[in-house]
């Protein structure tokens, strides 16, 4: 299945196709356009958009799109709900304070679109950083 949000990927637009891959579509395409290609492209590909205004998926009654997923889709691994604290705190403005780790992600996340040039690239360099930091979630909810 083909998902398509907007480009220069940072916390929400990494962490969404992450848990994607991991719980959602083991076998799903990313595609990255312009803001106001979005739709469009969803159309034109058949692809589920997310994290872009008038998107399937995103940002709804105070969660980030992460959330959304994690409701919509009823995921409920142990340390899910955890992750989904941090990546709202990194995601959405003025909310770094959430959990003490939503600030460093923000940061790395930030780093990691200065450190690679194509979204591609981001997410196969950050997706082993989002492995590790769902095992330390889950870790922490079943110690």
């Amino acid at each position: 299945m083909k998902w398509v949000t907007r480009e220069h990927v940072k916390v929400d637009r990494v962490a969404c196709p992450w848990l994607i891959r991991r719980f959602i579509d083991p076998q799903a395409e990313f595609l990255f356009v312009p803001p106001d290609q979005v739709l469009e492209v969803a159309r034109r590909e058949s692809a589920t958009s997310f994290d872009a205004q008038g998107a399937r998926y995103g940002h709804r009654e105070g969660k980030c799109t992460f959330e959304v997923l994690v409701e919509d889709y009823k995921l409920t691994a142990p340390g899910l709900a955890e992750l989904a604290r941090i990546v709202h705190g990194a995601d959405v403005a003025g909310d770094e304070s959430v959990t003490p780790e939503s600030a460093g992600l923000k940061a790395i996340a930030e780093g990691f679109g200065l450190a690679y040039a194509t979204d591609a690239e981001v997410l196969e360099k950050e997706f082993p950083l989002y492995d590790a930091l769902f095992a330390w979630c889950k870790d922490r909810v079943q110690s």
